[in-house]
């Protein structure tokens, strides 16, 4: 598969298992869910669509205003494979990542290692998810990391690391510390020696392009996802080379242990 439509169009035509059509999106709701850590000055504002299929959660983060509330009360109850093809992208990324992870849910997966967040502030587990990405990177000292996706712990593990990161945000212009960020992210791609990019990427359509891109140079792809971490999964070994896949419900929803499930390709990342 080159890209999103390919798995799409898979799904669809029964290649991941049953046929979509025949399942139901239970339910479809939408959570806007607001943070500061501490010692910060950036508020993150995150905003989901999400979609339950059978004992399965699929979810998509989306931008302010991009998708209606009122859509979710509509698609409730619909059949899968009309949400597959007809709904908004972002609905459709989580109805797609709801699919996946009910046909191969992340805790019975092959090559999946459960790492088990600590319960505690909202800055303990941030640190410690954050920790659990960045060792998912075999990259040297002062090796450039680009980081599609500013999240200001994963910059600093990524230091912590020896990384030297290259930042792109749609939103922020400066991390906590001062650092650059640009919202052009080829100029991170055209440079950087390994690639960390949020699952955000599946949601603005920008996922396929730093697909392609990481493949073409032969750069380390690290996916770092909430927003459709079975759908990154999928393209495991075909340019992800390593995934930090946390399903619903997300490490920010509780203080208690949660777990996210890390994957490497063959060869690693």
């Amino acid at each position: 598969m080159k890209n999103t439509e390919d798995l799409l169009a898979a799904v669809l035509a029964g290649g991941f298992g049953p046929r979509p059509d025949g399942l139901v999106a239970t339910s479809v709701f939408w959570i806007h869910h607001g943070t500061r850590l501490s010692g910060g000055d950036t508020t993150y504002l995150n905003q989901y669509v999400l979609v339950r299929v059978g004992g399965s959660f699929g979810g998509c983060a989306i931008e302010a205003g991009e998708v209606d509330p009122a859509l979710c009360r509509d698609a409730s109850g619909s059949p899968l494979g009309s949400l597959l093809r007809e709904a908004p992208r972002p609905l459709r990324i989580a109805a797609l990542d709801a699919y996946l992870s009910e046909t191969a849910p992340h805790r019975e997966a092959a090559g999946a290692e459960p790492v088990v967040l600590p319960a505690g502030t909202p800055e303990v587990r941030a640190r410690a998810r954050d920790a659990a990405i960045a060792g998912l990177l075999d990259t040297g000292p002062g090796a450039r990391v680009g980081l599609i996706g500013v999240v200001n712990p994963l910059v600093a593990a990524i230091r912590e690391r020896g990384g030297t990161p290259l930042l792109c945000d749609f939103n922020l212009r400066t991390t906590q510390w001062g650092d650059p960020v640009t919202d052009d992210m080829h100029e991170v791609l055209d440079t950087a020696e390994a690639v960390v990019a949020t699952g955000m990427t599946l949601s603005n359509g920008t996922f396929d392009t730093v697909l392609a891109r990481c493949r073409e140079r032969g750069v380390p792809l690290v996916v770092y996802a909430q927003t459709g971490s079975a759908v990154a999964r999928a393209f495991l070994g075909a340019g992800v080379t390593a995934l930090s896949a946390e399903p619903f419900p997300f490490s920010q929803f509780s203080a208690e242990p949660t777990t996210l499930y890390r994957y490497r390709a063959a060869g690693g990342a």
